[in-house]
């Protein structure tokens, strides 16, 4: 589903920004071994995504028997005044550029010229190398303490590169694939049911500005706020920090809306839900489904109202909407009308993710990780979505918009701190 869902402009990859303070630059060779080390036990980010002969099944991972970290560890200096806004514009340039199909597909690029004594390490990857939930777990991976400190070593793989499967193989492998398909027959009208009431929306969409096709282009605005200020005032009204997020993203865009001159009471949000339990460098790939939400964008209660509008779609569940979307999505793009059909779709006005990071410090080669900027794709007929992440006390949201449909980004920048700002001190 997420190869059919990458077509157009930009690619459907996301990224990660580390923000480290280092007093001296971090050499080049000394971060793309530290970097060939850990990522030698992460073996998807040394294969390459292969498609196979027709009858033969979907495309393969195959170890990269050429796989060099020469190619995917760059250094670039950040364009002056280095401050966030600088960093954040080259985040968006590094995040939209297509990464080379014919290798992994990663990229990690070092960032000098910050102000601050600092530097940054903007990793990206296909969105079908891991979602949100595998790419934490691969920060993990990469980070000092892994396996033992900032100088810590990693065996090399003995098996590495793996031959590539034959033809039988691979027969074989979607022979089973489609068994197992035809074994679940019987439970598909329950996972369909509980599907199409997953992705049904209980309330019409109300038709706003937010639904257009999105260009090429990309730019990143954050927010802040104390993790314990909105934990408390989350909890005071029986709800979770990711009803927190929400209601400070539909806050926002309701403040944006309405500088345009709309009302709307009611946004449709998509939201991620990962059939992961916990989140794994083992085991990637993209295990997130996506289930549509109408939230209301304004009221005295509207925390309380989010909390009991997630609850219940919580106990459906975890990523049964795949049921319908996967195979839908992947004859669209059969079909070539995927693209026609998401550029003009007029139920989600948004998407929002919430992210629970590290509670404790990270650090890199040594350097203390000041903070984690997530990244991720919008795509369709959306001019925004929000991505929030958790790091050591501080809860971050990443605004993604297309800055040509969304001309008057900063004030909803503005108005996202404003929420921010006002759960804090209702804790």
């Amino acid at each position: 589903m997420t190869l059919a869902s990458d077509v157009g402009f930009p690619p459907l990859q996301i990224a990660g920004v580390l923000l480290l303070e280092t007093r001296t630059p971090l050499g080049l060779d000394t971060v793309m071994a530290a970097l060939d080390a850990r990522m030698s036990g992460l073996a998807r980010f040394r294969q390459r995504l292969v498609p196979v002969a027709p009858g033969l099944g979907r495309p393969v991972w195959m170890d990269d028997p050429a796989f060099d970290i020469r190619a995917h560890v760059h250094r670039i200096r950040c364009p002056c005044p280095g401050d966030e806004e600088a960093l954040l514009t080259t985040a968006a340039d590094i995040a939209t550029r297509p990464l080379p199909p014919d290798r992994p597909l990663w990229s990690a690029i070092l960032v000098d010229g910050l102000s601050h004594e600092r530097t940054a390490l903007i990793v990206t990857f296909h969105h079908v190398l891991a979602d949100g939930v595998g790419g934490l777990a691969v920060l993990a991976h990469l980070v000092d303490g892994m396996r033992g400190g900032k100088n810590m070593t990693t065996t090399a793989d003995p098996d590495f590169p793996r031959p590539r499967p034959s033809a039988a193989q691979l027969a074989k492998d979607a022979a089973r694939t489609r068994l197992r398909a035809l074994a679940a027959l019987p439970r598909a009208p329950g996972r369909i049911r509980d599907a199409l009431a997953q992705l049904t929306p209980c309330r019409h969409p109300c038709p706003n500005s937010l639904h257009q096709a999105a260009g090429p282009r990309r730019r990143f605005v954050t927010a802040r706020a104390g993790l314990a200020g909105v934990t408390a005032t989350a909890h005071s009204r029986g709800a979770t920090v990711n009803d927190a997020v929400l209601c400070a993203a539909t806050g926002a865009l309701h403040a944006l809306l309405r500088h345009r001159g709309e009302q709307v009471g009611t946004l449709t949000v998509s939201i991620p839900v990962s059939s992961r339990r916990t989140g794994s460098a083992v085991h990637l790939g993209n295990q997130v489904g996506s289930v549509p939400v109408p939230l209301p964008t304004s009221g005295p209660h509207r925390l309380e109202a989010i909390a009991r509008i997630t609850r219940r779609h919580k106990a459906r569940q975890r990523g049964v909407s795949s049921t319908l979307v996967a195979p839908v999505f992947r004859l669209l793009a059969t079909l070539n009308l995927l693209s026609w059909v998401v550029n003009r779709q007029r139920l989600v006005s948004t998407s929002v993710t919430y992210l629970h990071g590290p509670h404790t410090p990270l650090s890199f080669l040594g350097a203390p990780v000041a903070g984690i900027v997530p990244v991720t794709a919008i795509r369709g007929n959306m001019t925004v979505s929000f991505v929030a992440l958790s790091y050591s006390g501080t809860l971050l949201i990443t605004v993604i918009a297309d800055p040509d449909r969304c001309p008057d980004l900063p004030v909803l920048a503005e108005a996202l701190q404003c929420e921010l700002d006002t759960l804090v001190a209702h804790g």
